[in-house]
């Protein structure tokens, strides 16, 4: 992993945004000597949203087994505003 100044990355962001891309580097880009954020690969991304959606599911799915309320499909779209109430 490369630390760079935001400025630096700035003045030569063509040349960033090819080890990001080609040599799957990844950038962290200071401010003022500290981090403030990271340059990555689509791939890494990619990976990191995956890895994301597997927590939200297992929190998901922890949730559902500790709670006993349960309320139907066609309600929860009502609480939602997804469809209209018909009386």
């Amino acid at each position: 992993m490369i630390n760079l100044p935001a400025s630096e990355v700035r003045k030569n962001f063509s040349d960033a945004l090819n080890k990001v891309a080609y040599q799957r580097e990844r950038i962290v880009l200071n401010r003022n000597g500290k981090d403030v954020a990271v340059l990555i690969s689509l791939e890494d991304l990619e990976l990191l949203e995956q890895l994301e959606d597997q927590l939200d599911n297992k929190s998901c799915d922890e949730a559902l087994k500790e709670s006993s309320e349960t309320i139907s499909y066609t309600q929860a779209r009502k609480e939602l505003g997804l469809i209209e109430i018909r009386n």
